[in-house]
């Protein structure tokens, strides 16, 4: 092959930010990895869908439930069905483009393929955003439910260290060490973190569905009556707010280089994740608003745990349930701190940040420093910013990155045919058309303030391509003789690892 040692800034700006990198070119890459060292394939169907669940579900109905239920009212659950559509949408689209290209770069890699290197920095941009800033995000909510159990122990967390600056605190301790903990477990490795992970969903969906069941002790369907007192607006503005919810199922594309059987497990562990993370979304929201009134939400925080003490009057049920839901949480850091990791091995492979992001470990087979770097960055943010001005920016991250999904899956579509599909999007293109519209809907019902954060987000994002990404890239530095002969070549198979193998 040619040299692709120059700068890339050799192409003209219009031809390198429009310039596709060469899908037989991740695939290689995937398979020998970076500088001779490979990530270990060792994720079966079960440890992917973990992954996907864990970095899913508890973020909405453990953290942002007390301010979503206010917004629509009764009709909350409603808000979680469109949302979970919004994001099913999406998954079918993930789930094609994860059969099809099984690299951890998730989104970003999906992009590179079929929009250029311009779309594919921005939506890489907003996946740091998504990944990074909602860790961070879910942190701050751990750090409710860590009260919540300390005072359910006869214990009190001084304010000053378990409320970040602005809601009465100095930094958010408890925020700050769930990160740390994610962190230094995800240096260990991946397969053990992936057993962790896989243990604490499990006992999180017994918690939440122990919930329900003492819920649905003091149902009133009065409750739900009127079921829309803020009309369909109030039920938008909550879908949108609710999306932050659902982030995090895109994490096991994300594990494209550690599955064992990527072509086959990633669609099944994706799909399968949106079903199971929707149906206990939408259990919960119900029995929640059927054990109390909607206007009992406004302002309150951890409600759950809340409703739980109120129905039984047992201190000691409300602590259990809290410690689950820390734990619950944590699973959603780990799973998403696993995730933002990745994405940038893929983009350091490609030149985009820092080589740093992509050394892989001899001894972990993980990328330790990178995994340190971006831990300890997250934990700050958690301990220093609050959680309302943090997740809605992670949403309109998400949805941005969404959209470009589903559009490269109708890019693809009508450009390579040939390839080979393990999974193919149903009803096509009326679902990726769907996905893409419903992304951009409610992104539009988001408010004005995040929108101004996000266009900050971005020109911060352009600022660092044109000051590194642009002269470090791998993909315009290759001669166009190289370009064409890999674009045009066949994608190789990921051969699936077995036990005995």
């Amino acid at each position: 092959m040619g040299s692709r040692g120059g700068s890339g800034a050799a192409l003209g700006l219009g031809h390198q930010l429009l310039r596709r990198k060469p899908l037989a070119l991740m695939v290689q890459e995937s398979n020998n990895g970076a500088g001779g060292r490979s990530l270990v394939r060792s994720f079966g169907v079960l440890q992917l869908t973990m992954i996907s669940v864990g970095a899913t579900l508890g973020t909405g109905i453990f953290v942002i439930l007390g301010d979503s239920v206010p917004m629509a009212g009764p009709a909350i659950f409603i808000s979680f069905l469109i949302a979970g559509v919004a994001a099913l949408l999406s998954a079918i689209s993930y789930a094609e483009m994860a059969g099809m290209v099984p690299v951890s770069g998730s989104s970003y890699s999906y992009t590179y393929a079929t929009l250029g290197e311009g779309m594919a920095w921005i939506c890489g941009w907003c996946l740091v955003l998504e990944y990074a800033v909602s860790v961070a995000a879910v942190a701050v909510g751990a750090g409710q439910y860590v009260n919540e159990a300390v005072a359910g122990l006869g214990w009190a967390l001084p304010e000053f260290m378990s409320q970040p600056p602005g809601s009465g605190g100095v930094m958010n301790v408890p925020a700050m060490v769930i990160v740390l903990l994610s962190m230094v477990l995800l240096m260990r490795g991946a397969k053990e973190s992936a057993w962790v992970n896989t243990a604490i969903v499990f006992i999180k969906i017994v918690i939440l569905l122990f919930f329900c069941a003492v819920a649905f002790t003091a149902f009133n369907i009065g409750n739900f009556d009127p079921l829309l007192p803020m009309g369909t607006a109030g039920v938008s503005a909550a879908a949108s707010r609710v999306f932050f919810s659902y982030i995090g199922f895109d994490a096991a594309s994300t594990a494209g280089e550690e599955a064992k059987n990527p072509q086959r497990d990633l669609p099944r562990a994706i799909m399968l994740s949106m079903v199971i993370v929707t149906s206990i979304y939408v259990l919960v929201a119900v029995a929640a608003v059927g054990a109390r009134e909607w206007t009992w939400f406004d302002g309150t925080q951890a409600a759950l745990v809340q409703i739980l003490q109120e129905i039984t009057h047992k201190p000691w049920i409300a602590a259990v349930f809290a410690i689950g839901a820390v734990l619950a949480i944590t699973s959603v850091v780990l799973a998403v701190l696993y995730g933002q990791t990745r994405i940038l091995v893929s983009m350091s492979r490609d030149g985009l940040v820092p080589k740093v992001f992509g050394r892989i470990s001899a001894k972990r087979g993980t990328p330790v420093a990178g995994t340190l770097i971006v831990g300890i960055a997250v934990a700050l943010t958690a301990g220093l910013v609050p959680l309302g001005a943090l997740a809605d920016a992670t949403s309109i991250g998400t949805l941005f990155a969404f959209a470009l999904v589903n559009i490269s899956v109708i890019y693809l579509r009508r450009k390579r045919p040939e390839l080979k599909r393990s999974y193919r999007a149903a009803f096509y293109p009326v679902t990726p058309i769907l996905g893409a519209l419903m992304c951009m809907y409610l992104m539009i019902n988001l408010g004005g303030v995040t929108w101004v954060v996000f266009l900050l987000w971005m020109i911060v994002g352009l600022t660092a391509y044109f000051a590194y990404g642009r002269r470090h890239s791998q993909v315009a530095a290759m001669s166009q003789s190289d370009y064409e002969t890999l674009s045009a070549a066949p994608i190789e198979p990921v051969l699936p690892i077995h036990e005995n193998r």
